[in-house]
């Protein structure tokens, strides 16, 4: 067993489930939290900083998807996995449960095995999707090392594009994280789409860090994505400021600027991941 536990919140007014739930996930080795009214679970969420939620729609006060609702806006919680476990069983109130962002949907009376294992499977996934930037969902870290690597060892050529979002952090101060994530979701959307309507299945995208990303594609391709990925992200930067503020945003020596650089295959030459790297954000800066 491993020596950090996962933490399950259950949020469930029944106190004999609450119970029988609490006791059966300890058992299996985890660290449970329960409790029983919709406000206290979404309080919970914050400071317990639970692995994964265990959600009954109908509670006292507010109901499960007001609850779901919040976690999902939240920053501190937008990315914890939840299951619902209620006594709704049509149709459209599990599609709302799914739109809310609910990871599963399970009805009452539940098999504990299949809860067990759905838990389980969620957790699984929830810690595959950290090696993706939770905010624009694109390969991060352990991922992008890993491509990198196999295009060193490629005997084939490669080419990469460099994409770098220059003044995001005084973007960010200025008019806050939520407004900053949403310049970063929006610009890795369109990198991606614009990989996809040129390219194949060996493309790959992704970030050497939070604000620079390195795209990888056949040599021939190059030229025709660095033309479409500037033309559309330079095109768009206006319009993430407020309409009374683009005037003087866009005069501002400190203006969100997207920076696109090109590295051909002929670069080559590295041993590493980490040279290589290092020589691209070299590059991109």
């Amino acid at each position: 067993m491993a020596d950090v536990k996962s933490k399950i919140l259950v949020v469930e007014d029944d106190l004999d489930v609450a119970e029988m739930l609490n006791a059966y996930f300890r058992v299996q080795g985890y660290e449970v939290f329960t409790v029983n009214w919709g406000e206290d679970g979404v309080r919970a969420c914050q400071t317990i900083n639970p692995n994964l939620v265990v959600l009954d729609i109908r509670l006292p006060d507010i109901d499960g998807y007001e609850v779901a609702r919040r976690l999902r806006t939240d920053r501190r919680t937008q990315d914890v996995p939840i299951i619902f476990l209620t006594e709704k069983r049509d149709r459209m109130d599990r599609l709302h449960g799914l739109e809310l962002g609910a990871d599963d949907y399970i009805t009452k009376p539940f098999d504990v095995q299949e809860l067990r294992l759905r838990v389980r499977n969620a957790l699984r996934r929830a810690s595959q999707g950290s090696l993706n930037n939770p905010v624009s969902g694109l390969p991060d870290g352990a991922l992008v090392d890993e491509k990198l690597n196999e295009m060193i060892k490629k005997s084939s050529k490669w080419s990469l594009l460099l994409v770098s979002i220059i003044n995001l952090d005084i973007f960010r101060d200025a008019y806050g994280f939520v407004a900053s994530d949403d310049v970063l979701r929006a610009i890795s959307l369109m990198v991606h789409n614009a990989m996809r309507e040129g390219g194949d299945s060996d493309d790959f995208a992704g970030h050497l860090t939070p604000t620079d990303f390195v795209l990888m594609v056949s040599p021939g391709k190059l030229s025709a994505l660095q033309a479409r990925v500037s033309t559309r992200l330079e095109q768009s930067l206006d319009y993430f400021y407020p309409i009374k503020d683009r005037d003087q945003a866009s005069k501002s020596k400190n203006r969100l600027i997207i920076k696109v650089v090109e590295v051909p295959s002929e670069t080559g030459g590295f041993n590493d991941v980490d040279t290589l790297k290092k020589e691209l954000l070299r590059l991109i800066r």
